[in-house]
């Protein structure tokens, strides 16, 4: 049997035949998925380089740390609060190429970046980044849930541990490759989103031919299983768990190498090469987490997640160097794997709102991230890094929260496919 798209032959269905409808969810387009896992990596790489190349910009621009703080702030609005209009205009209207679109902003901020020569430019590239950034991660959310085959945690992992990677190598190369040639060396960079841009095309193709099932499938699961009060009940718990997560990852990426270096005397190198064996167990956790869920149920690894990392970070801040590394895999190990689980568990929750559920809880995230670190570090001036580990150490509590959430596993069963 031919199993190839007629007008597109490269690009397999979810279902392995040439795109029909009815077996659009009957198998997991991995295909799709590799391709968004790696445009996530390319997306969230290009990402990282702005905060890396803070040193090299307010050396060259002579700015203060409150010019900084203005392009943070820039990027994280774009970046964040975007996310949620992009996933209500694209749930009533699919859009197969908003995501090159998308790429395509972050490649002019990218170019627009290099060759920034004032302060407001900069502002101007930080928007283009993050909008870009806003249009990606809701639309490629939507895709990996439509390749999933009913595979949805799995999927999300998948797609989201490209981001993991691409977060962790973007500082390294702005290390090896923009702070030794300066700001104009930004514009190599471009390659990464024009080949971003290309597989993103292809799989605006493949998404195109979805959309008569998407809508399908949207018209009979956009009656919410549970009562209204009980989805905003649990959306506002599943909202507390965010907070908890990232804001003690961002105690984490932002202050650890700050920390090991006070606490215990390590050079800035091997305090790095500690915060990387730490990002590639978030990386190995977020794998991990969403095909667990779909096999045990998403309640019990939010649940295990959150609440289960407890006994770690209140250890952490007591252990010597050896420990305090192994504590950090077992916690990166653990706590990642909750995203995917939180976010599937939303989508199904409220069926048929993807695109919209999605951007809230990609932005909630990364706007948690941003305030706790600004928070954290504010907090580290006054009462030291050490007290701020641990301070931090408890907000897992917060994972008691969980009890309370609903069982989805019967509207799991019977959307699996959806």
């Amino acid at each position: 049997m031919d199993t190839r798209l007629s007008t597109s032959p490269a690009i397999p269905t979810a279902a392995g035949l040439p795109g029909d409808p009815a077996t659009a969810t009957a198998r997991t387009a991995f295909p799709i998925l590799l391709m968004l896992s790696t445009c996530h990596l390319l997306n969230d790489m290009i990402q990282s380089l702005l905060p890396a190349i803070y040193p090299l910009l307010k050396t060259s621009f002579a700015l203060d740390f409150g010019q900084i703080g203005l392009i943070t702030l820039t990027f994280q609005v774009t970046a964040s609060l975007l996310q949620p209009l992009v996933g209500i205009v694209t749930d009533r209207r699919p859009m197969p190429y908003s995501l090159v679109i998308g790429m395509g902003c972050t490649l002019i901020g990218l170019l627009l970046l290099s060759q920034a020569t004032t302060f407001p430019m900069l502002l101007l590239a930080a928007a283009l980044v993050g909008s870009g950034s806003s249009v990606f991660h809701p639309e490629s959310s939507r895709v990996a849930r439509m390749a999933s085959g009913g595979q949805h945690g799995l999927a999300q992992s998948l797609f989201q541990v490209g981001g993991n990677v691409g977060s962790a190598i973007g500082p390294l190369l702005a290390a090896f490759i923009v702070m030794p040639r300066g700001q104009g060396s930004i514009a190599w960079f471009a390659i990464a989103a024009l080949a971003a841009m290309v597989l993103l095309s292809r799989i605006g193709s493949w998404y195109r031919q979805q959309v008569p099932a998407h809508r399908a499938a949207r018209a009979t699961s956009t009656k919410a299983a549970l009562p209204r009060r009980t989805v905003l009940v649990a959306m506002t718990i599943l909202g507390a768990l965010i907070f908890s997560k990232y804001f003690y990852l961002a105690s984490l990426s932002s202050y650890y190498t700050f920390y090991l270096m006070h606490r215990f005397s390590l050079s800035a190198e091997s305090a790095q090469l500690h915060l990387f064996v730490f990002l590639g167990s978030v990386a190995a956790g977020t794998l991990i987490g969403g095909p667990v869920g779909d096999r045990i149920g998403r309640r019990y690894v939010i649940w295990f997640s959150i609440l289960g990392v407890l006994p770690f970070t209140l250890l952490l801040p007591h252990a010597n160097l050896f420990w305090t590394t192994a504590l950090t895999v077992v916690i990166g190990l653990v706590l990642a794997s909750a995203f995917a689980a939180i976010l599937v568990y939303a989508q199904e929750l409220v069926p048929g709102r993807t695109g919209v559920i999605a951007g809230l809880f990609f932005g909630f995230a990364f706007g948690m991230g941003g305030i706790g670190a600004a928070v954290l570090g504010q907090l580290a001036d006054r009462i030291g890094i050490e007290a701020v580990y641990g301070l931090c150490a408890w907000l897992p509590a917060i994972g008691l929260l969980a009890w309370f959430l609903p069982s989805m596993e019967p509207a799991r069963r019977i959307g699996a496919t959806r």
